[in-house]
């Protein structure tokens, strides 16, 4: 009896493990499946994944371009704007060192005509202090013809000291020195100079009667006032 109950028990045990079987095959199957899906479903985000970051390197790629294109932008305004400043200084520079030397041009012109005016002033100085020491010697020679008698006037002596007056009267000429005319003209302060008062039939008053002293200019400057004597 212990016997049978036994078996009964294990063909029980073998029944129940067969009806169990199938269900756990079914399981697996079931497992599987689902395994199946779940690596599908992770290929499907890793595909999806893989699309996104493809895109998020093609965005990146393009505005990694946009921002290369506005930096070369920038740069290339930065250097016109650089080359302009540059070329703007030396523009300046250039203005600044013409304006300079147009300045120093304008000085040494200046310069030049006023020391060609002091040396022309000083030369006229010269020549009238010059001028002045020979008049003494023009007056002894008018004084000597003068005192010369009209009998000796052939005279060797007489004629040598005439071609000498002459020829003084000459370069005085030649060097613009002229002499002052007085006798019979009106009475002129700017070239006269007036020592004595005469009365005259010949002449009206305020005229000049008589010339003392020559005088003499040299060009437009009086060297020498004429001394004269004026009718009154």
């Amino acid at each position: 009896m212990a016997d049978t109950q036994n078996m009964e028990m294990d063909l029980e045990q073998e029944a129940a493990d067969a009806k169990m079987h199938p269900s756990g095959e079914m399981a697996q199957e079931e497992n599987t499946s689902e395994d199946a899906e779940l690596e599908e479903d992770s290929k499907g985000q890793e595909g999806s994944q893989a699309e996104e970051s493809i895109e998020e390197e093609e965005v990146q790629e393009d505005e990694g371009t946009c921002d290369s294109e506005e930096e070369d932008a920038v740069a290339e305004k930065k250097g016109f704007f650089k080359k302009k400043e540059k070329k703007n200084k030396q523009e300046e520079k250039i203005a600044e060192l013409t304006d300079r030397l147009q300045r120093q041009m304008a000085e040494f012109d200046n310069f030049r005509k006023r020391t060609e005016k002091e040396k022309a002033q000083m030369f006229e100085i010269g020549a009238k202090s010059v001028i002045e020491k020979m008049l003494p010697v023009v007056d002894n020679f008018e004084r000597g013809l003068a005192s010369v008698p009209e009998e000796r006037k052939e005279d060797p002596i007489a004629q040598g000291m005439d071609k000498i007056y002459k020829q003084l009267m000459t370069e005085l000429e030649n060097l613009e020195v002229k002499p002052i005319d007085a006798v019979g003209k009106e009475f002129n302060p700017d070239f006269h100079n007036a020592v004595m008062q005469v009365e005259s039939e010949e002449y009206e008053s305020g005229m000049v009667a008589q010339e003392l002293q020559k005088g003499y200019m040299y060009r437009e400057t009086v060297v020498r006032h004429s001394m004269v004597s004026v009718v009154q």
